[in-house]
């Protein structure tokens, strides 16, 4: 028999927090100071992934002319001064909601520095929701997958009873390296067709997921 999954760690860019028109924008101003081609919602699902450089690569930037770390920064920089226009994907308090009353303890696992993802949670009035935010800059680690080994590590989790719900193909690695089962939405930063072979489940929405999580 299964193992019953208790405890859900959540991705925060892409899967939560819909900010992929705001990172299109900010990147299309970018590639117009460059006299560059703008980017589509169509080619970024299709070329963007990690890790980011070879992202940059693709869409054409030359980094003896502009560094990657430089333009990186920049990118980053205008985003941040932005960051306030994203707002929660459709669906997500109520999911949230949900999962808590059906006794899921709930976590963030984010790239994202600690400090402002607990700024961002509070401002989006879904801090009440989480267990434990594990950013950056965070006490286990500093990337995600030793963020959530360390995670697990502290806090004594058989690995089977979690289930980790992202929007990309790197979300699924981090649910590999931490043995736990992964559930991929398809409407953040890659789509359906880049998610499926992988073999997690994958659903359209967050408006699916507690239907999903609670069958598993």
């Amino acid at each position: 028999m299964r193992t019953a999954i208790r405890h859900i760690v959540w991705d925060w860019n892409g899967t939560l927090l819909d900010d992929t028109a705001l990172c299109i924008d900010v990147m299309n101003g970018l590639l117009a100071e460059r006299n560059m081609p703008p980017l589509t919602l169509a080619r970024y699902r299709e070329i963007f992934d990690f890790p980011v450089r070879e992202y940059y690569v693709r869409l054409g930037f030359d980094f003896a002319r502009d560094p990657f770390e430089v333009i990186g920064a920049e990118f980053i920089r205008r985003y941040e001064a932005r960051r306030g226009e994203a707002r929660l994907h459709a669906h997500a308090r109520e999911t949230l909601a949900a999962l808590r009353h059906g006794g899921y303890t709930q976590s963030v696992l984010s790239a994202y520095k600690h400090d402002t993802l607990e700024s961002l949670l509070a401002q989006h009035d879904v801090r009440h929701f989480f267990d434990d935010v594990l950013g950056s800059d965070n006490v286990y680690a500093h990337g995600k997958v030793e963020q959530g080994c360390a995670w697990i590590r502290a806090r004594a989790i058989d690995p089977a009873t979690v289930l980790l719900i992202g929007d990309t193909r790197h979300d699924f690695e981090v649910a590999q390296a931490m043995a736990c089962r992964c559930l991929l939405v398809a409407d953040g930063y890659h789509p359906r067709e880049k998610l499926e072979p992988l073999g997690a489940p994958v659903v359209d929405s967050l408006r699916e997921v507690a239907r999903v999580v609670t069958a598993s």
